[in-house]
């Protein structure tokens, strides 16, 4: 068996030896291809491609125009702003579009067959994710107003200035959840704004001191335009609540919503009407506070009136629901083993098959008669692009059909590495599956440094699709590793469930086999071994830092280090309350165990720490807590707060300085190849364009 895997690394080697190695810079010369959107007679798809200037910290959005099976590309907006979410009208002669050319982000309008794009709205807050409304020309969109506001927009860009300009600059609150992700709420609330452009009139058709939808939710419209089902979060205490419900709105009567999902103390949420108007699909979930709790696919019979769950009997994660043209088919994603493939549910017959497989599918659009389906798909070693598949009968992967090739110059240039995939033995009692992406140049005779990413969540799984540090650091000469322990997703629930409350426990144990193992392959130097991690992935490098000295340098970002002081500063309560099995006066013990921070004295391991400023979900106070400990304990160790971001930082703006950092502190202490930008010129920003 090992030398069948040596004479298979050997052949991979002799394949990509001719291309150069991936980069940073390669990187961001990769467009990112989405949200495609195909026309009513099936005959046309609009998407958006973005493009990235690493350089000038910059990037722009278009909308792109091709025929169903590939042919007559065409761009449609040339813009230097952002263009984005197409939305072809019901007769198919337009699209609706967001963009922030003009006072800020505002639905355009832009003739298919030929015309310059028109504005057509002007609303001080903006607009997002905006629907056609049926034929009547209306759309509908949301944006944060102020509840006293609704859709005034004057009285919404009056208070907003008076808060801007005031003498006193504030946050003020009398409840919990008066931040959320990045942002501050200071009386904001998301509501969904009716307008009708012959009249030139803006209704807010969701009053009220509720968000419709919440952060992260959806809205649909019903096909016959007199309804809009939205997500909303009515408890009282929303910060320690997963109770997001679905409620109906009548756009023609105006009166009170009906709350569909009432009944249920769990999540409900992500609707999308069918397209006869009698269903609704939506996600829920059974166990209130619980927000990784199965995620299952339901539909709601408007006619029935009765609720009906559909993948109970599929032990993994569904989400993105989209319906067939005749309302007899539901198409979804499942967490499956490293993969996201495609299912369908069949209403009629009462069951669901898999139509297609292509390693991580992103989103779809269904294509007439069910006959096909368009694809945003990727791998490991390829990028996102369009895939025509059949999906009509059992699918078979040798007949899908690649659409687009935006980057294919750089796939055909670059050494886009591939990898192995392992399943690890664990004294947990299951097998880990472990991604291995081999370096450039890889020759399997050598010896490479080795780098184990961990990933966040901590309920999710490492998938087969392409990602800048699944390329970057092979491409300076690293073996990297991801493994999914206990915790992730696609590997049956009990399987994710089993880190709640176990933090510090059967995961490391997982993380352990798969570091052991990694460390007996003939190409890994063991001597030569680090590990990195995001957010729960930040804290496991926090907990490693005190609990082994098996790895040469750790890399946290985002991690959560405090426990109690975690729990008192982040927003979501619900979030450490099932994870943690309480709050920290409720259960004290494990919040004592189970915290980096009581570990100090044993930290001994260079580490680098990357937070971001404005990161509400796990307070970069965190991470400067660890900063000190590392520093009292005088172990090597360098701090990057990014000031503007939260937990994701900007894609263009810091993820180049994020991946040149670890180069540089990696190459310091695993020996791979040097950064290849100066890391004091790059955050002074003199490596980049004025």
């Amino acid at each position: 068996m090992k030398k069948l895997l040596i004479s298979l690394l050997v052949l991979t080697g002799l394949l990509f030896a001719q291309k150069q190695p991936f980069s940073i810079d390669a990187l961001y010369k990769i467009k990112s291809v989405g949200d495609i959107q195909i026309s009513p007679d099936g005959r046309k798809v609009a998407f958006v491609v973005t493009s990235y200037q690493l350089k000038k910290g910059t990037s722009n959005s278009d909308i792109y125009l091709m025929d169903s099976d590939g042919s007559h590309l065409r761009k449609l907006t040339q813009n230097p702003a952002h263009d984005y979410h197409p939305r072809w009208s019901p007769d198919g002669k337009k699209l609706l579009f967001v963009s922030d050319r003009k006072d800020g982000a505002q639905t355009w309008i832009l003739p298919v067959n030929g015309g310059e794009p028109y504005q057509l709205t002007r609303f001080s807050t903006g607009t997002g994710s905006p629907e056609w409304v049926g034929w009547s020309g209306k759309i509908i969109f949301s944006s944060s107003v102020f509840p006293e506001c609704g859709a005034n927009s004057d009285c919404n860009k009056r208070i907003n200035d008076s808060m801007k300009d005031g003498p006193i600059q504030a946050h003020l609150a009398d409840h919990l959840l008066f931040r959320h992700w990045t942002f501050y709420k200071d009386g904001h609330r998301t509501h969904l704004i009716l307008f009708d452009p012959k009249k030139q009139n803006y209704r807010d058709v969701t009053p009220g001191d509720y968000d419709y939808p919440p952060l992260w939710g959806s809205f649909t419209v019903s096909p016959d335009e007199r309804y809009v089902c939205v997500e909303a979060k009515l408890d009282s205490f929303p910060a320690s609540s997963t109770n997001n419900d679905l409620l109906l709105f009548d756009l023609q009567m105006q009166s009170a919503p009906e709350n569909l999902t009432k009944e249920n103390k769990a999540f409900d949420g992500a609707p999308v009407f069918s397209p006869d108007g009698r269903y609704i699909a939506y996600q829920t979930q059974k166990i209130p506070g619980y927000e990784s709790d199965k995620k299952r696919l339901a539909v709601y019979d408007l006619k029935t009136h009765t609720h009906r769950i559909l993948t109970e009997s599929i032990d993994n994660w569904t989400d993105t629901y989209h319906w067939g043209p005749k309302s007899r088919f539901i198409y979804f994603r499942v967490h499956e083993r490293g993969h996201f493939p495609l299912y369908r549910y069949d209403l009629k017959k009462n069951r669901y098959n898999k139509v297609a497989d292509v390693k991580t599918i992103y989103d779809y659009a269904i294509g007439a008669k069910n006959k096909w389906t368009l694809l945003l798909r990727s791998s490991i070693n390829q990028p996102v692009e369009i895939v025509r598949v059949k999906t009509a009968g059992r699918f078979d992967k040798k007949k899908s059909q690649r659409l687009t090739f935006f980057n294919k110059t750089i796939e055909d240039s670059v050494d886009i590495r591939p990898h192995l995939e392992l399943w690890i033995p664990s004294p947990t009692g299951v097998k880990i599956h472990t991604f291995v992406v081999t370096p450039h140049d890889f020759d399997p005779h050598k010896k490479y440094p080795l780098i184990l990413n961990v990933h966040g969540g901590p309920q999710y799984q490492w998938a087969d699709a392409f990602r800048g540090d699944w390329q970057v650091y092979p491409g300076a000469g690293y073996l990297v590793a991801f493994p999914n322990p206990h915790g992730s997703t696609g590997y049956g629930q009990a399987f994710t469930g089993e880190i709640s409350k176990d933090w510090n426990g059967e995961v490391f144990t997982d993380i352990k086999a798969v570091t052991d193992s990694l460390a007996k392959l003939p190409f890994v130097d063991s001597t030569r071994m680090g590990a990195m991690g995001w957010s729960w992935g930040g804290y496991a490098m926090m907990w490693l830092e005190g609990h082994t000295t098996r790895f040469k340098a750790l890399a946290s970002m985002m991690g959560v280090y405090d426990l109690p002081a975690m729990y008192g500063a982040t927003e979501e309560l619900w979030f450490p309350e099932w994870d943690l099995g309480g709050t920290p006066w409720t259960n004290p013990a494990y919040y004592h165990k189970a915290s980096p921070h009581n570990y100090v004295p044993n930290f001994k391991t260079p580490c680098l720490v990357i937070t971001g400023e404005r990161d509400y979900r796990v307070p970069y106070t965190q991470s400067l807590e660890f900063f000190t400990g590392l520093q009292k304990m005088h172990v090597p160790s360098r701090l990057i707060i990014f000031k503007n971001d939260g937990h994701w930082p900007d894609y263009v703006k810091s993820m180049p300085l994020y991946y040149n950092a670890h180069l540089d502190w990696f190459h310091k202490y695993l020996g791979g190849n040097p950064a290849p930008y100066d890391m004091l010129k790059m955050i002074r920003n003199q490596v980049f364009e004025k």
